[in-house]
């Protein structure tokens, strides 16, 4: 009967997985196109980094070795399942090389027992961070306990069968030579270096009778083989499912620059013919968008690092995704129905059936998508590379220009944008009075310089920002840059309405400024900006409207300058300086060490960091036009928090290299009453240090 048992299992455990996938895969088919194809050499190198070596797992140290050694050792373990499934026909059968008696036979015997307990001790710790430590930024749901218990039983059967089979063959080999005279002989058992954990088990075992050596056999025996289908079968249904999606959703990650949001393409047309301008249903989205859903671990890693979630806002990154994914999986049949019958449209009389009601309100709440920084906090923790900032812009596209809904403040935003070319509204022939007295070029009157100076609208127009600029211009020139500004031709770059997701607003900006900068040959120049959110648009987006412009932040043009000896720090500076990362300059641009090191080649300033640094560096709370709005109700305001984790450093000044990050830092100083601290950036630091004696110092 064995042998029947066993086509039957296998049958019907592989013949329902199969048609588990193909709903998936079906369900998959109803987002909307996306090329993914290209760059296969890139695209296997991020494999082997991320998803084989797993990379970003290991940020979080014991989760990750947990993760790691049960990754690899399922992938040890599959030919144990395959070998258990081929006895089941055969009891004698395995494959050649790696039979027993073979070389190669007994060296992967020693690692499926080695692995066999290292997936035990990973999945005890799994049930230790979900059953004792609970963690808060896990789903700890029954589902995901049951696929751990599944894995460490798994295990015991494994180790189970081993010292069974390991009894019985000393017992069969101790029948075999024993004497005439029909005494029975002593059983010899021998512990094997070749298959270690059997050999434990089996003295454990020894003193089991016949009958019970059987009976723990056929245990471990079907217990591994009926666990590894059941296993399978769950996942599809389950969070388990990134088993088989992670390799495919780090294959196929975006390897566009972080930084470039998807442009809304032919908007013009897309009006004409009234087509949604951004997300409004679930089957808009990309079907690479739908196995991020699919994809999803729910570790809760993008969460624990959400400068808003961090704050208590209503936002969690984790959650969004779910909430999506519910909302997929609870309307699979409907969906896929519309997408066979092609009607993507709602009915143009009644209520759309629930599956085609608009997923802002219906699903996510609008408090939920505005309290986004869009700092990609949760993209650089994801260990299988889900994107949350592009699908939270495109559903706040769709409130913005289809239904015309955003917070209050953004209307005075996009009016100074639509009227004055900057959103303070200030006049547009103001944008350049910064430079009174400093000797700048205009690039219309020097074509033929090297580099053009991007000033941004908060350098120009804001008081404080303004000293920033001075101290970049001086430092520039100081250090023989041959540069222009565009002066009053300069406009916004269209950032914080696109972020704001006012699309069609942002590609007016584009198309106006690329033309402007292409009629003075910019594409042949280097800018320098300023604002990490103008080296961001204008290095990654622009170039989707014909712009194409080789990019420097400022920091990156002084830290070369201090290197190559033409800008000399030579006043000390007796500081404690703590230096606060812009988010996109750090996490978008990987632009990390000019800053400091522009820091570092200032005599006398010690620079210290904070606990949460770098690429975990909080969000001081102003991108994603947080800037131009009021924050969500939280329990926290994001600038303060990240002030205060400034302070923790211990330093006397905090640096930024952001004129938006200035802002909210010196606000969050001043709502912690420590407006005394000096708050300087990065050029004005380096500027105390460079300028002739006789210069005024700077001053916050």
């Amino acid at each position: 009967m064995q042998p029947i048992v066993m086509a039957v299992l296998l049958l019907a455990g592989w013949g329902i997985f199969a048609y588990s996938a193909y709903r998936r895969w079906q369900l998959l088919k109803i987002g909307t196109p996306e090329d993914r194809s290209g760059r296969g050499g890139e695209r296997l190198r991020a494999v082997w980094v991320y998803a084989i070596r797993q990379l970003r797992m290991r940020r979080y140290p014991l989760a990750g070795f947990a993760h790691l050694v049960i990754f690899f050792g399922f992938l040890v373990l599959l030919l144990r399942s395959l070998v258990l499934w081929g006895r089941g026909f055969d009891p004698s059968f395995d494959f050649w090389v790696f039979g027993t008696d073979q070389p190669l036979g007994k060296l992967y015997s020693l690692l499926k027992d080695v692995f066999i307990v290292l997936v035990f001790v990973g999945a005890v710790i799994f049930i230790y961070y979900r059953v004792v430590a609970r963690l808060p930024r896990m789903t700890l749901s029954g589902e995901g306990l049951l696929i751990i218990l599944i894995i460490a039983v798994m295990m015991v059967a494994d180790v189970l069968y081993d010292g069974a089979t390991l009894v019985r063959e000393a017992r069969a080999a101790t029948a075999a030579s024993a004497a005439p005279s029909g005494e029975p002989a002593a059983v010899a058992l021998h512990f094997s270096g070749w298959e270690p954990v059997g050999s434990v088990v089996q003295y454990a075992v020894a003193g089991a009778s016949q009958g019970g050596l059987v009976y723990l056999q056929h245990l471990g025996f079907w217990g591994h083989s009926v666990l590894v289908l059941l296993f399978l079968n769950l996942l599809p249904y389950s969070k388990h499912f990134h088993v088989i999606t992670a390799i495919p959703n780090v294959y196929l990650q975006n390897l566009r620059p972080p930084g470039r949001l998807p442009p809304i393409a032919d908007i013009e047309g897309r009006l004409e013919r009234e087509e949604t301008l951004g997300i409004r249903r679930i089957d808009q989205f990309s079907w690479k968008s739908l196995l991020d859903f699919y994809t999803c671990t729910e570790c809760g890693r993008c969460t624990d690092h959400c400068p808003a979630h961090h704050t208590g806002k209503k936002l969690s990154p984790k959650h969004f995704t779910i909430d999506l994914r519910d909302f997929l999986y609870r309307h699979e049949r409907a969906l896929v129905g519309a997408h066979a019958q092609g009607n993507g449209q709602a009915p143009a009389d009644g209520e759309p059936p629930e599956h085609r009601q608009d997923l802002v309100d219906g699903v996510i709440e609008p408090e939920v998508l505005w309290a986004c920084t869009t700092c990609r906090a949760c993209e650089q923790e994801c260990p299988v590379f889900i994107s949350y900032v592009d699908k939270i812009v495109d559903l706040r596209r769709y409130l913005v220009q289809e239904r015309g809904e955003f917070p209050n403040e953004l209307q005075m935003a996009f009016r100074g944008l639509e009227s004055t070319m900057n959103p303070w509204s200030f006049p547009a022939e103001d944008r350049d009075k910064w430079a009174e007295g400093l000797d700048v070029k205009r690039i219309a009157e020097h074509p033929d310089v090297p580099y053009l100076l991007w000033v941004g609208c908060m350098p120009a127009f804001d008081e404080r920002a303004k000293k920033v600029t001075r101290a970049v211009v001086h430092l520039l020139q100081t250090g023989g840059v041959d540069f222009a500004i565009l002066g009053q031709e300069e406009q916004c770059t269209g950032d914080p309405a696109r972020r704001a997701g006012n699309e069609y607003l942002f590609q007016m900006f584009a198309k106006a400024n690329i033309e402007i900068l292409n009629n003075y040959g910019v594409d042949k120049k280097t800018i320098i900006t300023i604002c990490p959110h103008c080296y961001n648009t204008l290095a990654h987006e622009y170039g989707d409207f014909g712009g194409h412009y080789r990019v420097l932040h400022y920091t990156t043009v002084l830290a070369d300058l201090v290197r190559s000896g033409k800008l000399r720090p030579q006043n000390r500076c007796d500081r404690k300086v703590v230096y606060h990362d812009s988010c996109y300059l750090g996490r978008y641009n990987d632009v990390y060490d000019p800053p400091r090191d522009a820091l570092r080649g200032i005599p006398g300033l010690q620079l210290v960091e904070p606990a949460e640094t770098r690429d975990r560096g909080m969000c001081c709370g102003a991108g994603g036009a947080q800037m131009f709005k009021e924050e969500e109700h939280g329990q926290a305001r994001v600038n303060v928090t990240r002030t205060q984790q400034l302070l923790a450093s211990g330093a006397g000044t905090i640096a930024t290299a952001c004129p938006f990050c200035m802002r909210m830092i010196t606000d969050g100083l001043g709502d912690l009453q420590q407006e005394t601290l000096p708050q300087l950036d990065v050029a004005e630091v380096l500027w105390e240090a460079v300028k002739p004696a006789a210069t005024a110092p700077a001053t916050p």
